[in-house]
């Protein structure tokens, strides 16, 4: 785990966390001067900030047993319900919307498949894989909070969405004779 040995696992967890703080206080400025306030950005950001701040390693030094990647994915099924929950009340969403909700999806099959790995194979070498989630987890986190401040579809995820939408749409397989 090329990452965590050069940065360390605390320096990484509080970097994504000290991320999201950021892209909070941004979302909160660009709220108070009147640019996006009929969006979900602001409680997009918020809800990002207070998941990542609650699953860092940091507070995880107050619990009574040791965090495994299980939790991590229960605190990404929690953080991708919020963000539903939040759009149900806004009904109007931003592009950074769909970033997060993909992004926080593929951390949830990442880090499922590492406790996968680790807890029921008992696999304790590492391996490829394992750079693959670690690379993987941070390059997103690391998105998700462009996505977040830049509000903008620079993968173009909105694109190939609606591609695939007006793609099923049009199947043979969806009309109904």
């Amino acid at each position: 785990m090329f990452l965590a040995e050069f940065f360390g696992y605390f320096s990484l967890s509080a970097f994504a966390m000290w991320a999201f703080l950021m892209a909070f206080f941004f979302n909160v400025f660009v709220f108070s001067i009147d640019i996006k306030r009929s969006t979900t950005l602001l409680l997009s950001s918020f809800v990002m900030m207070i998941s990542y701040t609650a699953s860092d390693y940091f507070f995880t030094w107050f619990s009574y047993y040791e965090t495994t990647y299980l939790d991590w994915a229960i605190y990404d099924i929690v953080t991708i319900a919020s963000l539903m929950i939040v759009y149900q009340f806004i009904k109007k969403t931003t592009p950074s919307f769909l970033y997060l909700v993909t992004g926080l999806t593929l951390n949830l099959i990442l880090v499922s498949l590492m406790h996968l790995d680790v807890y029921i194979y008992k696999n304790l070498e590492p391996w490829f894989f394992w750079e693959v989630y670690t690379f993987g987890v941070n390059i997103i986190d690391f998105l998700m909070v462009v996505a977040l401040i830049v509000d903008r579809d620079f993968l173009g995820l909105h694109i190939l969405k609606n591609k695939l939408i007006s793609l099923f749409k049009n199947s043979e397989l969806n009309q109904v004779r």
